[in-house]
């Protein structure tokens, strides 16, 4: 990626993110339902059966039918047969390597409602690793090895940012590829 003076910094306010370049809004388009998010939940958790999450997440069969087909189309889960004596056959529900990735999230998520909406006994569930039995936690770190928080991060433009005065390497409109800029995006109108 090059040292932190190599690329320009876009102020926030100036950043043109489109639906479909911002991967905040992509990812809610896979995630962004609140049953989605419990029916993940549930699968960290280890619940496997279509019955046990319907009614751990608290949703009709219709709706938890709904929205685990759309976590397996979207690569979240996987749908494998079995079948107990004497029953149908049915399908239990893993999670893929995609839907493994969010776990950090949900991580993120219980420890934000733990620390800003708590409940008034306290956490319902500690997360621990089973190696040590020390809590878990999120936690945003650079590639060095250094926490950042909101104030230390920067915002660059990357090769995906698509806007007005904007060029630079796999912009729409910045020309064909041996026409384009070698180095990153950066604002034409200042």
């Amino acid at each position: 990626m090059g040292t932190p003076e190599a690329r320009v910094e876009v102020p926030r306010a100036d950043l043109p993110l489109t639906s479909s370049a911002c991967p905040v809004v992509r990812s809610l388009e896979v995630v962004g339902t609140r049953s989605t998010l419990l029916l993940l939940r549930e699968a960290f958790y280890g619940t496997r059966r279509f019955d046990d999450f319907a009614r751990r997440v608290g949703v009709t069969d219709a709706v938890a039918a709904t929205r685990l087909r759309v976590m397996v189309d979207d690569g979240l889960l996987s749908r494998e047969p079995y079948r107990e004596p004497g029953q149908r056959t049915r399908h239990a529900y893993r999670l893929t390597d995609k839907g493994r990735a969010l776990y950090p999230v949900l991580v993120a998520l219980v420890q934000w409602g733990d620390a800003w909406q708590p409940a008034e006994a306290g956490p319902p569930v500690v997360l621990t690793h089973r190696g040590c039995g020390e809590p878990i936690h999120a936690e945003v770190r650079c590639a060095a090895g250094h926490p950042v928080d909101d104030r230390h991060a920067a915002v660059l433009a990357g090769p995906g940012l698509v806007g007005p005065g904007l060029v630079g390497p796999g912009l729409v409109g910045a020309g064909p590829p041996d026409a384009r800029p070698a180095g990153p995006a950066v604002r034409r109108d200042r």
